[in-house]
């Protein structure tokens, strides 16, 4: 399992957070701080806040009330150059990919590049094809389509874009959904070397049994829009909160963790 720096820099700051829709509280008051160099597994029940809170780190939900800094970088802050950098900074992997059907993958790749840099279709080209073959792809994948592509491939594609820019954070949201169990290991084999050798700070929200045990360095377990559990898988297992008991204690967790 990787391990954190002990002292390492709070790369992402969350205080006080409150998300609704409506009359639903989706997240409470939540507080949660990210360290640089962690692989963060977020867990939870399906509707407790976890594809909301990465969201609302990111931007893209809004938020009722709190404050949420990424980098330094209070994102209330105004100044439009600020949240541009924070973009070039941080990169994020999408459940379904969400990658444009109508745009290669070679094409798909180059979406933050036309966005947020200066540069040649030469070297974009360049930059594209060595993105494909950093998470695995060979060359030839880059004039197919998404529809040409097979589930495992597509992830890869959508991470490839997500590492587009010269990172320093990446949000994975349910990275390993859909794949089956020895696509999942491959791909959590990757995102393990990734984090290594780029050495990203890296938030993922997960169900996946063996991500938690052969990727994060710590767990974050969130329940009724509040977090109720953060630390090792040592720590979960321990844990008395009664919707992580279920979680890590069930006939799966059993099975995973013994």
């Amino acid at each position: 399992m990787i391990q954190s720096e002990p002292q390492a820099k709070v790369a992402i700051r969350v205080r006080d957070l409150v998300v609704g829709f409506g009359d639903r509280i989706v997240l409470d008051h939540v507080d949660l701080d990210i360290r640089e160099g962690e692989i963060i597994g977020l867990i939870g029940a399906s509707g407790s806040g976890k594809s909301v809170l990465l969201r609302s780190i990111v931007g893209l939900v809004p938020k009722r009330a709190g404050s949420i800094e990424i980098l330094g970088l209070n994102l209330d802050a105004p100044g439009a150059e600020g949240r541009r950098d924070l973009g070039l900074r941080c990169g994020i992997m999408f459940q379904q990919g969400a990658l444009f059907s109508s745009l290669t993958v070679r094409e798909n790749i180059q979406l933050p590049m036309r966005e947020f840099l200066d540069l040649s279709d030469h070297l974009m080209d360049e930059l594209a094809m060595y993105k494909l073959k950093t998470v695995g792809l060979p060359a030839d994948a880059a004039d197919k389509y998404p529809a040409q592509l097979s589930g495992g491939m597509a992830k890869r594609v959508a991470l490839a874009r997500a590492l587009a820019l010269d990172l320093e954070i990446l949000f994975l949201d349910e990275p390993t959904s859909g794949l089956d169990p020895i696509g999942a290991g491959d791909f959590d084999a990757l995102v393990s070397v990734l984090h290594h050798t780029m050495k990203l700070t890296t938030f993922m929200v997960t169900h996946d049994l063996d991500s938690l045990r052969n990727v994060c360095s710590r767990i974050v377990a969130i329940a009724k829009g509040r977090i109720v559990a953060s630390g090792g898988l040592e720590a979960m297992l321990v844990s008395q909160d009664p919707w992580v008991k279920a979680y890590f204690h069930g006939a799966r967790g059993q099975a995973a963790f013994g």
